[in-house]
């Protein structure tokens, strides 16, 4: 894991690519994890970024499977509540407990500065908020 400012001003408290092939990383997909977005950039001539807030995340899942846990690596699953995208996938890096227990950190600081917690991401009856309008378990 790493930790530093790069040009664009940001202080990153993680940083890491896609590992391929024996673990090495040899791809175009990097990650950033700052205090309050996971960035994500990939391409080498037309570089397309997303963010993601950290304090949209849901839930998190983990997928070590064998080819990659040889060589220290594993993918983490990010589910949220970002309209462009509820699924991330951060896709074999090193280290992947770390980082999950990093992301797990940041989310809790976040959601106390927010005053957010995750009875305020679903409605009273365990529904999503945008799911109301369609619940007609009342409706006569």
């Amino acid at each position: 894991m790493t930790k530093g400012k790069t040009k664009d001003g940001l202080e990153y408290l993680w940083t890491d690519k896609k590992r391929t092939l024996f673990g090495l990383p040899l791809s175009f997909t990097r990650y950033y994890l700052t205090e309050s977005r996971l960035i994500t950039r990939i391409g080498l001539l037309t570089v397309v970024e997303d963010e993601l807030d950290i304090y949209r995340i849901t839930d998190k899942k983990m997928e070590l499977p064998l080819g990659q846990r040889l060589f220290g690596c594993g993918t983490i699953i990010l589910f949220s509540k970002d309209v462009d995208t509820p699924e991330k996938h951060i896709h074999s890096i090193k280290n992947p407990r770390q980082v999950s227990d990093l992301i797990t950190a940041l989310i809790n600081e976040q959601r106390d500065q927010f005053g957010i917690r995750g009875r305020d991401m679903v409605g009273p009856s365990g529904m999503p908020p945008e799911a109301w309008e369609n619940d007609d378990c009342c409706n006569d």
